[in-house]
């Protein structure tokens, strides 16, 4: 099972048969409830987990549950005006204070631990940065790259130069919306998979946050619709192989970022029902015990399947600064879109559905 490339195989090989989820279908308000309330009691969890160790999350992590907290904002003004979901709206009002607070908190954290990296990134940490999609769309699969590059080439060094480039923090003191001839080749590179692939993304969603329309960024939502096209399609192998450890984060934060980007395809219950299952006792997400062996075998792919970032906090009990930001995100993404649709009209695809 160590044989080198062995798991990239396997997640380049065509998907297995789905299984179904067993998760009530949200086409009436108490099957709503019941997918709520799953999500709620998981969020609440993280919450604690994030107070419990609110000194020692990194700036990725703030950021996932920045998310968090713009969703259930809006989450609460929805379900508020349904007499019947008023009971969820409060409880999700209640958490979006407490997360509130807490992030409060934690920038002075972030001031002490890691000074630089919070200048530089501080936009996506402030109020009123993250917005939501109103409009919803579905991955077009004739997108999907015919062949995608063997290794990951991603450089997280070149990532947050062309980020900070484009939020217009670096120590320049440039203009927001800037792209240098390097990060355009960069940011717009073909055939990418992985890490590489979800910050391209991310590049042109913070774009769009910005406010960033002219030259290459006239074609933001081309590359968008590319980007998710192919983030899907690495889903649907990681779905293949069983979520197998190495390729969770990814496919969470596959979720994230394309929720954010309007995709409601990537909200499908058996993958709200994987992450739910992810969850660990601690109310965090990384690598379970259960889980060490295995990954000894595929330690050599996880430059490929998995985040080792320099900032990464991973803590001895296995929780994962970088999991647990990329799970809350995706599921307030999930809570959210559950707002966004009354229940006849739900975009979450169904059990077993694709």
């Amino acid at each position: 099972m160590s044989t080198p490339g062995l798991l990239l195989l396997l997640l380049l090989l065509a998907p297995l048969p789905l299984q179904p989820s067993s998760l009530p279908w949200p086409d009436t308000t108490e099957g709503k409830a019941t997918i709520a309330g799953l999500i709620l009691s998981a969020l609440d969890r993280a919450t604690f987990f994030l107070e419990e160790r609110l000194s020692e999350i990194n700036l990725d992590g703030v950021v996932g549950f920045q998310v968090l907290e713009v969703q259930l904002k809006s989450i609460r003004e929805a379900w508020a005006q349904d007499p019947l979901l008023q009971p969820l709206s409060q409880r999700v009002g209640k958490l979006a204070k407490k997360l509130a607070a807490l992030l409060g908190r934690s920038i002075f954290y972030l001031k002490l631990s890691d000074p630089k990296y919070l200048r530089e990134f501080q936009p996506t940490v402030q109020p009123g940065f993250w917005k939501l999609p109103h409009v919803w769309a579905h991955t077009n699969a004739s997108l999907v790259y015919p062949t995608v590059e063997p290794q990951d080439s991603f450089s997280e060094e070149s990532s947050d130069a062309c980020l900070v480039q484009l939020l217009g923090t670096g120590a320049d003191s440039s203009q927001p919306c800037g792209l240098s001839d390097f990060c355009r080749t960069f940011m717009t590179k073909p055939g990418c998979s992985g890490y590489y692939l979800s910050h391209q993304l991310l590049f042109f969603l913070l774009a769009r946050m910005k406010g960033c329309t002219k030259g290459p960024f006239r074609q933001s939502q081309h590359y968008i619709n590319l980007f998710c096209a192919n983030m899907m399609d690495l889903n649907r192998r990681a779905e293949a192989i069983v979520y197998a450890y190495p390729t969770r984060d990814i496919f969470m934060e596959n979720i994230m970022l394309c929720g954010m980007g309007g995709f409601s395809d990537f909200y499908k219950l058996r993958w709200l029902e994987a992450i739910l299952s992810w969850q660990m006792p601690q109310g965090c997400f990384g690598r379970p015990a259960a889980e060490d062996e295995v990954s000894k075998a595929t330690q050599h792919q996880q430059h490929f399947l998995r985040r080792v970032k320099r900032r990464e906090k991973q803590f001895t009990d296995g929780c994962s600064s970088h999991n647990t930001a990329t799970a809350v995100a995706a599921l307030g993404g999930f809570l959210y879109i559950l707002a966004e649709y009354p229940p006849h009209q739900s975009t979450l695809s169904p059990p077993g559905g694709h």
